[in-house]
């Protein structure tokens, strides 16, 4: 191995930028039922992984490191690029943060900050109007927002009754449709 400095290890980077997304999301969200604090934990876990990932040491290189090691004798395991591990497999060459692979991610996390934006604009308004979200992102599924981390179908169900069944056998939950043409009026 011929590196300078590993690009992994730096365990007091995991705990500080953890800590500041953790208290940061904790001052905006303030969760104060069993569900909110479920919702919490999973997002606080989800943000400890991804730092474990960035500044530890990935887990799937972890794995992988024989195999690696045996099938890439010249891979630097503990450097950054390594870390990309789909562009190593493929033999993409030169920088991987300019790779097929790294631009179509970037490009799904900008449709993901768009989905995110606009599904908490139509949030925002049926809360406050205090009706069910069915309009933007909620006309093509019903959880643009969580797409299976969390979901709050039972308090829905509970607040407003048959409109949410109704709203739930038009509107898939998890992978949405193209076409609003069921959807509900807000």
């Amino acid at each position: 191995m011929s590196h300078d400095q590993s690009a992994y290890g730096l365990w007091l980077l995991v705990v500080l930028n953890s800590a500041v997304f953790i208290l940061f999301a904790y001052s905006f969200f303030k969760p104060a039922n069993a569900r909110d604090w479920r919702t919490f934990g999973a997002f606080s876990a989800f943000i400890v992984a991804l730092f474990v990932e960035m500044y530890g040491f990935p887990l799937t290189i972890y794995l992988l490191s024989g195999w690696l090691q045996s099938n890439y004798p010249g891979l630097d395991i503990l450097s950054h690029d390594t870390g990309h591990l789909w562009s190593t497999l493929l033999g993409e060459q030169g920088d991987p943060h300019f790779g097929v692979l790294h631009i179509a991610s970037y490009i799904l996390l900008a449709f993901g900050f768009i989905l995110l934006s606009n599904a908490w604009r139509v949030l925002y308004h049926a809360q406050r109007s205090q009706t069910l979200a069915t309009a933007g992102p909620y006309a093509r599924i019903r959880h643009p927002q969580y797409v299976a981390f969390v979901t709050e179908e039972a308090d829905m169900r509970a607040q407003f009754g048959p409109a949410y069944g109704t709203y739930a056998r038009a509107t898939p939950r998890f992978i949405p449709t193209l076409s609003p043409a069921h959807a509900m009026p807000n």
